[in-house]
């Protein structure tokens, strides 16, 4: 059986990836306009492609510095 592999993870999960709080995460992402934003019965959503991680790892490391 092959492992099931997913194209995008949600913010919540990104944040915990990335080790930055979730409300983090959104100041990169709205600043950078990364991530898919969806609205499904009321409720919105980020999802991130692992590219967009990547992006944002070094958006991350560039505000540290």
């Amino acid at each position: 059986m092959k492992a099931q592999e997913f194209k995008y993870v949600t913010h919540r999960r990104a944040a915990l990836l990335l080790g930055l709080s979730e409300q983090e995460l959104w100041h990169l992402s709205s600043e950078s306009g990364l991530g898919l934003r969806e609205t499904a019965d009321g409720v919105d959503e980020i999802f991130f492609t692992y590219e967009d991680l990547r992006q944002i790892c070094v958006l991350a490391t560039q505000h540290v510095h």
